[in-house]
């Protein structure tokens, strides 16, 4: 492995969840982020987490971050801490998004390439519904996030675009009955891979991406007054420019397997 490569895998998302709910986590999983366990008994001071919501926007490198810093100033002001995270080979989306939220590599849940099936092993859902949770997922259609956690239950809303599904996730935070909520836009990949990672095309959907975690940590702020909140901005993998000005990812490469992720935790008022 690259001694460039980001130390803190995507893997650790799922029992780090667990360890600031309270619930139940895996001993073979990889231990839960340093970062947050510090944050949550920083703002904390022992008390757990009532409240998850994440954003997983598509294909947002650590180098796009390092590059363009002045782009993420809203986000990481909304945010406590900015951790850069690793992703899993191949870097490509039903894999990453699989790892995440099971917590384990491609070899053990099987997701190894670019492919959709239903997962059968343990996810972070199932987690939180054995637990009596209730668990919403919000994704565009056909996408890896609304096709490779389906059979469960809790309730998924798929739309045709990322603005309508921004517009029902801020309607749930409004609702209050979700104690974790996943938020999913591919715009930023779509308009990378077509027009590359750089192109004015890529940063315009990149900008919709960082005004929605903006806008969605200030309606948890203002709507969930009552709950410790974990919310977080969550890329899967990076990317890189190909020939023509393009862009891909899925290989292991820094530009793929380092990505950005920002981490805030809301304390009940």
């Amino acid at each position: 492995m690259s001694e460039l490569y980001n130390s803190i895998c995507i893997s650790s998302v799922k029992n780090t969840t667990l360890e600031l709910m309270n619930l139940e986590k895996s001993d073979f999983l990889e231990k839960p982020n340093p970062f947050l366990t510090a944050l949550a008994e920083k703002k904390l001071k022992g008390e757990k987490c009532d409240r998850a919501i994440f954003y997983n926007p598509d294909a947002v490198a650590l180098w796009i971050y390092q590059k363009y810093t002045e782009k993420f100033i809203g986000a990481a002001l909304c945010s406590d801490v900015c951790v850069p995270m690793l992703s899993v080979m191949p870097s490509v989306t039903p894999v990453c998004f699989a790892s995440m939220y099971t917590g384990v590599m491609p070899s053990v849940h099987g997701i190894q390439r670019y492919e959709k099936p239903v997962l059968a092993t343990e996810t972070i859902f199932d987690c939180f519904i054995k637990a009596g949770k209730k668990c919403a997922i919000v994704s565009t259609e056909r996408d890896s996030i609304s096709l490779i956690f389906l059979e469960r239950e809790m309730d998924y809303f798929i739309y045709d675009t990322p603005e309508e599904v921004n517009e029902k996730a801020l309607s749930l935070i409004d609702e209050d009955n979700y104690d974790l909520i996943v938020i999913y836009n591919g715009n930023y990949d779509g308009r990378m891979h077509k027009f590359g990672p750089e192109s004015e095309e890529a940063f315009d959907a990149l900008h919709k991406n960082l005004n929605f975690y903006c806008s969605m940590v200030e309606r948890v702020k203002e709507k969930w007054k009552k709950h410790n909140v974990f919310y977080g901005f969550m890329p899967d993998h990076g990317c890189h420019e190909i020939d023509g000005g393009c862009g891909s990812h899925g290989l292991d490469m820094e530009e793929d397997m380092n990505v950005i992720h920002f981490y805030g935790i809301k304390k009940a008022e």
